[in-house]
């Protein structure tokens, strides 16, 4: 009953075009439930699905871990999926969350953890005046339904380009289509290893969060559609994940995930004040 707020998204985050992709000699057909396009998950993906959880303690830190069976053909994707979902906070007021999993028979796999933030209070107004820089060259091309194009193009000359710091709303006008930022970034750097991602900043309130993660790309989402008592921009997203339709894009990081491989992607935001 809500915009994905704060949930583990999955088996796929983002988007399936026309929700259906080939593996392992077979065809898949999943919900289409964004448009013509299969997202996150599908009607009933990750995000409402009940998980176990185990709470976590020591000298570092506190933390919670779900884990989650997901039944061969459930939302109709194969294989017996095993997941679980490590989210912690530190001393040094870091908040990581590690995804894994294990699956039985070839399937495809994309999670993410949907937060929307606002630094400067939840109901604070927009987000438009938070300043972003992220170490992204290039972004996923997309058509007009938010599906690939198999493009990875250059940010440069674009509204897209956040390599210097940039107001969110300073050039939100240029991108009519969408109503603002809905935009998947290619991380720079070794995909798998961990690096810096993003920084926001507001200036209201001087607190600032700095992104890492092992993730390809990371979505930049402002809240386009998010309706009352928040109000359209209210909050922004930075989703670490793999890109959207990626099961159809052999030249994309892959998210095939084979049975004896475990899939693992971790992402930290750090915040403070400056």
């Amino acid at each position: 009953g809500h915009p994905y707020f704060g949930a583990t998204v999955g088996r796929y985050a983002n988007r399936i075009a026309k929700g259906r992709f080939h593996l392992a000699d077979k065809d898949y057909t999943l919900a289409v439930n964004n448009g013509p396009n299969h997202l996150h998950g599908g009607l009933v993906g990750f995000d409402k699905q009940v998980w176990q959880a185990e709470a976590l303690r020591n000298k570092d830190h506190v933390g919670v871990r779900f884990t989650l069976h997901s039944p061969d053909g459930q939302e109709g994707f194969p294989g017996n999926l095993d997941v679980t979902a490590e989210y912690t906070w530190s001393n040094d007021n870091e908040l990581a969350y590690t995804f894994e999993a294990k699956t039985d028979a070839a399937t495809v796999l994309n999670l993410t953890n949907h937060a929307y933030w606002n630094l400067s209070g939840a109901g604070h107004g927009d987000v438009l005046r938070h300043v972003l820089q992220l170490e992204c060259d290039k972004y996923v091309a997309v058509d007009d339904t938010l599906i690939p194009t198999g493009e990875i193009a250059k940010v440069d000359g674009t509204p897209l380009d956040f390599r210097h710091p940039h107001a969110l709303g300073e050039r939100i006008a240029q991108l009519p289509d969408t109503k603002g930022y809905d935009h998947c970034y290619v991380v720079d750097g070794a995909v798998g290893a961990m690096r810096s991602c993003a920084v926001m900043r507001d200036p209201s309130s001087g607190r600032v969060m700095e992104i890492s993660t092992t993730q390809p790309g990371v979505q930049l989402y402002t809240a386009n559609h998010l309706g009352t008592p928040w109000g359209q921009h209210g909050a922004f997203c930075l989703e670490t994940q793999h890109y959207p339709d990626s099961p159809n894009r052999p030249k994309f990081p892959t998210t095939r995930l084979n049975p004896g491989e475990t899939f693992s992607e971790t992402t930290v935001v750090r915040f403070s004040v400056k």
